[in-house]
């Protein structure tokens, strides 16, 4: 999007709705679980920036899982891993307390019916259960031509899925967010299963940017475009409303950055951490810069 068009949109966050008193109904929590990462740890442009200098592809988690606590697993849209290949990507945290957050099999989720991919969805998730300890939220995402017409199918495929692990669910469809009744009921019913509602702060999408909270955990999909400036002011307003989440009982945040290129997300991240340690007095640790760099806004 041109950076004129960008400046003529509304990026204000709306106020959160009635719906998330339900959810947020205690004190601060005094040790919250906060999660930052990007979409993928494979950006050869960040080699002399975060990474050393002549990293090989092959070792850039090895390096990414130093400079960030999550990801957004988005490999695991576009294929298949068996618990192997899972297994061998989370040994590279060790120790950490590092989320690995794969997001459904695009097999599943965005070709045929969804209640017909018992096989798939079974191989899928005994991949990423290899994951163990460091396994997050699994992001199941329906494509923009997924409407309200087929929520039957959507919900009772959430009701079939493990109940042990813990999903976050995702809509692009307008339909479910123009209609009241819609949007209450799509949120209800994720209340009701415990499954997540994924909000997506994007510029031309400011519908998914909904708010709601169906579980005392959020997972924030931002989308930011290359460090314009209003990336910035949208940060600010994300990290006020999350200190009012963090002191109203929000108990744990995943916030992944997106960009249309990928080469900056290093920055705003380390804006966005700067802004939580300073703002909600969390202790994040803030990706490390070779070359140190401030960010000018």
């Amino acid at each position: 999007m041109p950076q004129t068009e960008l400046e003529k949109i509304d990026f204000r966050l709306p106020p959160d709705p009635p719906f998330n008193k339900e959810i947020l109904r205690g004190a601060a929590n005094t040790k919250p679980k906060v999660y930052v990462g990007c979409a993928k740890w494979g950006r050869a442009d960040w080699v002399g920036k975060i990474y050393p200098f002549k990293t090989k592809e092959r070792n850039f988690l090895d390096h990414y899982v130093q400079h960030f606590n999550s990801i957004e697993l988005n490999a695991t849209h576009y294929k298949l891993y068996g618990p192997k290949a899972i297994h061998n990507w989370s040994d590279k945290a060790g120790e950490r307390d590092f989320k690995f957050c794969p997001k459904v099999l695009q097999g599943i989720t965005h070709k045929g019916k969804l209640n017909e991919k018992k096989f798939l969805v079974n191989e899928f998730l005994r991949g990423v259960v290899a994951f163990e300890n460091h396994l997050g939220p699994i992001l199941v995402q329906v494509s923009e031509r997924f409407s309200p017409k087929r929520k039957n199918e959507l919900f009772d495929f959430l009701k079939s899925l493990p109940t042990d692990l813990q999903f976050f669910m995702e809509v692009r469809h307008p339909g479910w967010f123009n209609s009241e009744g819609i949007r209450e009921e799509l949120f209800s019913t994720l209340k009701q299963i415990n499954v997540g509602a994924v909000i997506t702060d994007t510029a031309d999408r400011r519908d998914c940017a909904h708010m709601y909270l169906t579980i005392p955990i959020t997972f924030i999909r931002f989308v930011g475009n290359s460090l314009h400036k209003t990336d910035f002011s949208r940060i600010d307003d994300w990290v006020s409303h999350i200190k009012d989440w963090l002191d109203n009982g929000l108990q744990e945040l995943f916030f992944f950055m997106h960009m249309h290129d990928e080469a900056t997300s290093p920055e705003l991240c380390l804006y966005l951490i700067e802004k939580l340690n300073k703002v909600c007095g969390l202790n994040l640790q803030e990706p490390g810069f070779i070359e140190p760099r401030a960010i000018k806004i």
